[in-house]
């Protein structure tokens, strides 16, 4: 090559170069402005980022990648001229002309951001209106919402009497209503203005934090509630009058509504409220109605039924005294318990006091538990704020370390303890359950009466000491005792302990410090707490240190997890006592020998720390483990020393990088940044547990399932692949790649497999009998940034795909077909439209984004899920049919929303022609700009 030629190529180069680091320059101060603009939007949580601009993001992100690859090849060659090919050059034109466009079209002329869809959360549960006023009640508090000349609506009334109950039908009809955005907090006892002013910046998405004063705060806070129409606020439980302005509350403003709800008609006058409205107890008649309902009893025999009246009349019409009264006598049929139920009523029938009235009821049900230890695990939870979600499963834990549950069983034999004497409680009335919105996990609460109840009680004997999530700043000496049994501190977010901090509790068994952003815990704090047995100071992320734990023997369970602490505390090896030990999120690069922890049950350990098998295997008695290995053979060393005893019940198996926790399943494996390709040679192959339920590969060298030794995983349920590479197919015909593991799989989610060409090598068919159903079990499949993959499905993978919920695909830049053709092997046409027709009978969500390619979503012409609830269909111009849609002149029988691009649903082919009309009233248009 001539070397002055090849000099003004390269300077050329150098000059293109140049060019486009400036219009990257320039793209980047644009997308920093946008950035900045849609998280101050954003932050009020009234609005969200229209598709088109988080689309248009990711855009920038990718060519900026793109350019500082360019730019590191430069760099690489240097003057070695030849390498600057002409393709190279025509690269960086591209790249220079997609910034220029990307540029023209981040003005963004209609706007960044939409109206957010979503209220202030999910819907609540509601329990059943009882009596006639509450649907009374109801229709008149909408009716007040309705008008302009009603700013503040206040419900009053004894406590029990149903008051939350009202508002939650409220909350959740005002959810339904267009262009209405509706927030629930709780106010509860003792919440000051700073307190009320940030839980309600919370649930409206807006961090408070960064203003300072109090006052810019509120003024931030009542521009964010005053910023548009249609706002209602509900302030559940206001014990104490507070002025709206300094909360941020704005009274009157753009016709934003408050509704509180309260046990004083007096706060309501002071609050100002325009309109006011009283619950009142229920009749005797709806007493009795609601009693039978809640016993599940229509009648009951005349003897016992004298009884049960008086009994309901003793509960003075509060429905909270008659549920919890009704579920303390489900099941009973001696007239002797009912007699004795009576006298007990009757007996401390002398307090006239309000709350003396309710608590004598509630009181009477927990007596009633007779069980000491059913008793203790229901005043144990109130040791959590009010209206506090208990996640089940970590209640049972604790209940466990504080030996309220017999300590002699397995740990599975505990849980079922556990979970019997909740389900008892729950029976009973003296505890809510639910389910987190959107996980498999399951919680507990305490309705704020039955609370107040547990804590009076915990006043005397045991004695507990509970201030938690009321915005406690600091702790004085004058709060501790010598007698406290169970101190709870947790959530009050900013906790200030004085230096000189030494309580006196030589009877102190608990100690909850959790989310307090504590800034150091003095040396002699815990120096008179010897017979501590459970300390909890999660997520105090400020906290560096500990003091020398090594005077705590007693400790069973010790819980520093999302703490700033980088060294394991001092003497934590004399805990011989410990059961329980947590230190993810935690800056601990190294941990001593923990062989004389013998007891220890649970151990987590964050990803600085890497451990031997032998370190883990020592520990006889641990069925709950989270951590990283050395190594490819530790790894393995410590899964074979499972053939025996099965090893732990749950466990997060971590090699390589950790990169985050994963939630589900008990068990689980994790390999991040790990070579387990078998065609690399001379390495170890990796030993998967038996019975492992989830297996992550992120940024492995892998080229196929087959490589994951996937032979054990006969109960594999999540498979994770992420970021690999060398992957060309997902599986192989090779037999470790068949079964059993494409038999019990339900989620199914490849992230940036670039190289990914199908999921079957070639397409390979797998003969499908009753006995080996390949994907059978398949109910979520989510396919992301899998460039190289022209088909999603081969037409003969249809069949096995029967309990398919939601299929998700985007960003797959040559994806042209998501159901392949039928092959020349299947002679009978129409036989194949019914195989077809009968198939995907429960998908309910399909979502196709970024499918630039995408032609076709299946080429036979009958398809048809009647199960289908939700479509979304976004950048995908040259798709012209849905097959899911066409060729049937009755709509989907379950199908609510369909969310596509006006212009596209314009574009679409119908066959025949009327079908459009019958689905055009289900579609959410979304335009580009």
């Amino acid at each position: 090559m001539d070397i002055a030629k090849s000099l003004v190529n390269f300077e050329s180069v150098n000059k293109k170069m140049e060019r486009l680091k400036r219009k990257v320059e320039d793209l980047e101060s644009k997308d920093a402005d946008i950035t900045k603009e849609l998280e101050e939007a954003e932050s009020s949580g009234l609005k969200k980022r229209k598709r088109v601009v988080d689309n248009w993001l990711g855009r920038v992100g990718n060519l900026k990648n793109e350019v500082q690859q360019r730019e590191e090849k430069v760099r690489a060659r240097g003057w070695v001229i030849s390498n600057i090919t002409e393709l190279f050059q025509n690269d960086v034109n591209r790249l220079v002309n997609e910034a220029a466009e990307l540029f023209q079209n981040g003005n963004f002329a209609e706007g960044l951001t939409a109206e957010a869809d979503e209220s202030g959360g999910d819907s609540l549960l509601t329990p059943d209106l009882a009596g006639q006023d509450f649907e009374t009640n109801k229709n008149t508090i909408c009716e007040w919402l309705r008008s302009d000349e009603s700013s503040i609506v206040g419900v009053y009334g004894l406590g029990g009497v149903g008051k939350t109950t009202l508002l939650t039908h409220i909350y959740n009809q005002l959810q339904n209503l267009p262009d209405t955005s509706v927030y629930w907090v709780t106010a509860s006892q003792h919440c000051s203005n700073s307190v009320l002013r940030n839980r309600i910046a919370e649930t409206v998405g807006l961090d408070l934090s960064k203003y300072g004063e109090e006052k810019k705060k509120a003024a931030k806070l009542a521009r964010t509630l005053g910023g548009r129409r249609g706002i209602v606020l509900i302030l559940d439980d206001v014990w104490d009058c507070f002025p709206a302005d300094e909360v941020g509350i704005p009274i009157g403003v753009n016709g934003f509504k408050l509704i509180l709800s309260t046990r004083s008609l007096e706060l309501c006058r002071k609050m100002n409220c325009q309109n006011k409205i009283k619950v009142k107890p229920l009749s005797d008649k709806e007493a009795w109605e609601l009693f039978l309902e809640k016993l599940r009893r229509e009648t009951l025999p005349p003897q016992i039924e004298v009884i049960a009246r008086s009994l309901v009349r003793n509960c003075d019409g509060l429905p909270l005294g008659i549920i919890t009264m009704a579920g303390c006598m489900k099941g009973v049929d001696d007239i002797c318990e009912w007699r004795n139920a009576l006298e007990g009523m009757e007996e401390s029938k002398a307090a006239q006091e309000d709350m003396e009235r309710v608590f004598r009821v509630l009181r009477y049900s927990y007596d009633q538990l007779k069980d000491p230890t059913v008793q203790q695990c229901f005043l144990y939870c109130s040791l959590f704020p009010e209206d506090y979600e208990i996640e089940r499963e970590r209640l049972i834990e604790c209940l466990i370390d504080e030996r309220l549950i017999d300590g002699r069983k397995s740990r599975q034999a505990k849980f079922d303890t556990g979970h019997t004497i909740l389900n008892k409680l729950e029976n009973v009335c003296l505890l809510e359950v639910g389910n987190f919105p959107g996980e498999n996990r399951r919680y507990v609460k305490m309705h704020d009466l039955i609370r107040d109840m547990a804590i009076q009680i915990t006043s005397t004997s045991p004695r507990f000491l509970v201030e938690a999530g009321v915005g406690l700043e600091e702790i004085t000496d004058e709060i501790w005792s010598e007698d406290l049994v169970r101190v709870s501190l947790m959530r009050n977010h900013r906790l200030l302990l004085p230096s000189n901090a030494s309580p006196r509790c030589p009877r102190l068994l608990t100690l909850l410090l959790d989310d307090n952003r504590i800034e150091r815990i003095p040396d002699c704090f815990f120096m008179h707490m010897n017979e501590l047995t459970v300390l909890n100071l999660r997520d105090n992320p400020n906290v560096k240190r500990l003091p020398c734990l090594e005077h705590l023997t007693a400790l069973r369970r010790l819980d520093i997890s999302y703490t700033g602490i980088a060294e394991v505390p001092q003497g934590i090896e004399k805990l011989v006592n410990l059961r329980y030990l947590n230190l993810e999120r935690t800056s601990i690069e190294k941990i001593p020998d923990l062989s004389k922890l013998c007891h220890l049950e649970c151990l987590k350990l964050n990803k600085r720390v890497k451990v031997r098998a032998e370190e883990v295997s020592s520990l006889r008695k641990l069925d709950n483990f989270s951590g990283v290995f050395y190594d490819t053979v530790e790894f393995n060393t410590y899964v074979s020393s499972w053939e025996n005893d099965r090893g732990p019940n749950s466990c997060k198996l971590f090699l390589g990088e950790r990169l985050f926790t994963v939630l589900g399943f008990e068990r689980h494996v994790y390999l991040r940044k790990y070579s387990i390709s078998k065609s690399n040679g001379g390495g170890e192959s990796l030993v998967l547990p038996k019975e492992v339920q989830s297996l992550f590969l992120a940024e492995c060298e892998v080229t196929c399932s087959c490589d994951a030794s996937l032979e054990n995983a006969i109960h594999l349920k999540v498979y994770w692949i992420d970021h690999c590479k060398g992957m060309k197919h997902l599986f192989c015909s090779s037999s470790c790649c068949r079964l059993p593991l494409l038999q019990t799989l339900q989620v199914l989610l490849l992230r940036d497999l670039h190289n990914l060409n199908d999921l079957m090598e070639g397409g390979t068919s797998i003969t499908s009998t009753p006995s080996n159903c390949i994907f059978h079990s398949l109910k979520e499949f989510r396919v992301y940034r899998c460039h190289n993959m022209k088909r999603l499905f081969e037409h003969w993978l249809l069949p096995h795909l029967q309990n398919l919920e939601c299929l998700l695909v985007l960003d797959c830049e040559q994806m042209e077909e998501i159901i392949g053709e039928a092959s020349n092997e299947d002679e009978d046409q129409e036989a194949t439209r019914i195989i077809v027709l009968n198939n995907l009978p429960n998908l309910k969500h399909l979502t196709l984004e970024r499918l630039p390619e995408l032609k076709n979503f299946c080429s036979t012409s009958i398809v048809r899920s009647d199960s289908l609830e939700e479509i979304t269909v976004w950048g995908c111009p040259t798709l012209r049919r849905m097959p899911l849609l066409c060729e049937e002149p009755n709509p989907l029988p379950s199908l609510q929303t369909i969310v596509a691009q006006e212009e596209w649903w314009k574009s679409l082919q119908w066959d025949p022609p009327q079908t459009k009309d019958l689905y055009h009233p289900l579609c959410q248009f979304e335009r580009i700009n």
